[in-house]
């Protein structure tokens, strides 16, 4: 509260502040704890999170077509990546739109389900597109062979029916406190390893990773050992997808805008669409 009075002074409490001035018993509410507090934003709710969450974040959402200028869209497959954000999908308009696949979040650590997930995981299927599963990492919450499991039991597995890609592990800023959740360099890259070894001894597929070069960077050291056996799904909001994380000399997908003209973050696989297929497969 500021309380307006004469002469002149500033007094500082600690709920209030008084001011002594000219415009006698001018009574204004502002900078109180509570006021304070209210003007903070509040942090996500956990299971909130969708992949490029942090990303938009750090970097910025991006344009409708960046990706357009350095990438021939004769050579790639769009498709796109949803949650409950976007609630019931329209699948059909999408697939007339040229999207040929798409990734739906299934689980968010060890506690959260997408509360759409069957209408986004069979919706893309049902309709002719290439369907996967992704799950959003919360390192600082419980291991990373256990969030693999949970994944797999809650939609994240893969059957070789040409028609479903491996499982996508979303690792990127957290939404819910510090870059890192928490974790060293070494840490990290600890808990991606034993959630990557479990995903593939349970359904005999390597994961899919998703992330950003300048998080990969700053939060596991640019580890290189992952990129002989899991795809890269970069995530840059750019006219290219930049340079990549250490040890992948090419990416497998590549998330270009969080502000596409069609519902979702739109992404593009590198190769036709008889490759992807192909990944599908296994």
């Amino acid at each position: 509260m500021v309380t307006v009075r004469s002469p002149i002074s500033l007094q500082r409490g600690r709920s209030h502040v008084v001011v002594t001035g000219a415009l006698t018993g001018l009574l204004l509410s502002v900078c109180t704890p509570a006021a304070l507090a209210a003007s903070v934003p509040d942090v996500p709710p956990r299971g909130s999170a969708y992949m490029g969450m942090g990303v938009v974040a750090h970097d910025g959402r991006g344009g409708d077509d960046d990706a357009t200028d350095t990438v021939n869209r004769t050579t790639q497959t769009e498709g796109v990546d949803v949650s409950s954000y976007q609630r019931d999908v329209g699948w059909s308009g999408l697939w007339r739109d040229g999207v040929r696949w798409a990734y739906t979040k299934a689980t968010e650590g060890t506690s959260y389900k997408n509360p759409y997930f069957t209408q986004q995981y069979n919706g893309p299927y049902g309709i002719g597109m290439v369907r996967g599963a992704y799950h959003f990492a919360t390192p600082d919450t419980s291991g990373g062979t256990a969030q693999a499991d949970y994944f797999v039991d809650h939609g994240g597995g893969w059957s070789k029916d040409g028609k479903t890609l491996p499982g996508a592990l979303d690792i990127e800023w957290n939404p819910y406190g510090g870059s890192c959740y928490g974790k060293s360099k070494s840490a990290m890259t600890g808990w991606i390893r034993d959630f990557l070894n479990r995903y593939r001894s349970r359904t005999g597929r390597a994961a899919v990773i998703y992330t950003a070069t300048s998080w990969w960077t700053e939060c596991t050291g640019n580890y290189s050992g992952f990129g002989a056996s899991n795809p890269l799904w970069i995530a840059r909001y750019a006219s290219s997808a930049g340079t990549l994380p250490s040890g992948w000399s090419t990416y497998t997908m590549w998330q270009y805008t969080s502000a596409g003209k069609t519902v979702g973050d739109h992404d593009r696989f590198n190769g036709a669409e008889d490759r992807l297929k192909a990944l599908a497969k296994g």
